[in-house]
């Protein structure tokens, strides 16, 4: 199938009551009483859990003393966790550019009042200081040093955990490390199991994914590139039972992809190929002669997105997402394959 296309069908959402391209300890700072009230419509609706709470994170264990009221959410996906959740941040990065709320169609309508939008790579720390936060998650970002003093100067900053540089994180880790720091672990790990559930599902129900090679990658106006094990798209497809393309992965560094050039495009070949394509349209992907000329391409073993909801699903890769990308995707790479 190349280029793909899904139906748009109705998708369930997680209830709130249970987020390219591509921070040591720490106490809680609670704000004044007019601050907890006007934070009131759009802080944590979930109930107080275990106080104080410890989390383990590359900069050493962050302790929040007591339930936050007000969240900025800075990483990638972080925002929407908090929401799966049931907690709405007062400040959230858009990383995508959903607009609106900030968020994917899959969390529609979790936010009661609208978040202060934040950048992203470059976050404004005067604007997050402004919205007075008394917990900041940043678990899904670059994993930067500076970035991590700066944000831990203005509150406690859950940031990414130990080799979680560069965006390396799983929905997995994101989701237990944002409901330790909101004292709702027991609820984390019930949106985890329920998540994995539906992963054995889809893998059971598609036993000729098992051990395929698959490449994940994408092209910009700059060129092409390929993901890499340990970030999120990669993780999706291996928990579905492919193994990610080895000749990528001989070429993985520090980041969270490898870049391939015109002249070696042959790299992509797999026995599953799916691209997304970032800041272009679909066809420049789907109609380039270099890229119909890889075998799995001229056997139709191929996805090319071009619906920005599944590739914006399938690239946000939060436990608020992954549903809804499961749904949409899995039957595409069932058709590919066939």
């Amino acid at each position: 199938m190349s280029p793909a296309s899904a139906s748009r069908r109705p998708w369930r959402l997680f209830a709130p009551a249970l987020a390219l391209s591509l921070m040591g300890a720490l106490a809680a700072c609670g704000g004044s009483s007019s601050d907890d009230s006007a934070a009131a419509g759009s802080s944590a609706k979930a109930a107080s859990g275990a106080f104080p709470a410890e989390v383990a994170t590359k900069f050493g264990t962050v302790t929040i003393d007591e339930q936050p009221k007000r969240v900025v959410a800075l990483g990638w996906g972080d925002a929407e966790t908090a929401l799966a959740l049931g907690v709405q941040p007062v400040g959230q990065s858009d990383w995508l550019a959903f607009g609106g709320d900030g968020v994917g169609p899959w969390a529609k309508d979790l936010y009661d009042k609208s978040p202060e939008k934040i950048g992203t790579l470059e976050p404004e720390y005067e604007k997050i200081a402004a919205l007075k936060p008394d917990l900041i998650l940043d678990t899904k970002s670059s994993g930067d040093q500076t970035r991590y003093d700066t944000l831990s100067k203005i509150a406690p900053t859950i940031g990414v955990p130990k080799g979680g540089e560069q965006y390396k994180i799983g929905w997995e880790k994101q989701t237990t490390m944002i409901s330790q720091a909101l004292g709702v672990a027991d609820k984390g790990k019930e949106l985890i199991a329920d998540t994995q559930d539906e992963f054995a599902a889809a893998a059971k129900a598609h036993p000729e994914f098992k051990g395929r090679t698959i490449t994940v990658g994408s092209r910009t106006s700059a060129g092409w590139g390929a993901y890499v094990r340990g970030t999120d798209r990669i993780g999706f497809v291996e928990e579905l039972g492919f193994e990610n393309n080895p000749e990528v992965e001989a070429e993985a560094g520090e980041g969270f992809s490898v870049a391939v050039s015109e002249e070696n495009l042959q790299m992509l070949d797999a026995d599953l190929v799916v691209m997304a394509p970032i800041g272009i349209e679909a066809s420049k992907i789907s109609g380039d002669a270099l890229y119909k000329s890889l075998p799995a391409v001229k056997k139709g073993h191929d996805v090319v997105f071009d619906d920005t909801d599944i590739s914006t699903a399938f690239a946000t890769n939060s436990v608020l997402s992954v549903g809804y990308a499961l749904d949409k995707v899995v039957p595409l790479f069932a058709d590919a394959l066939k």
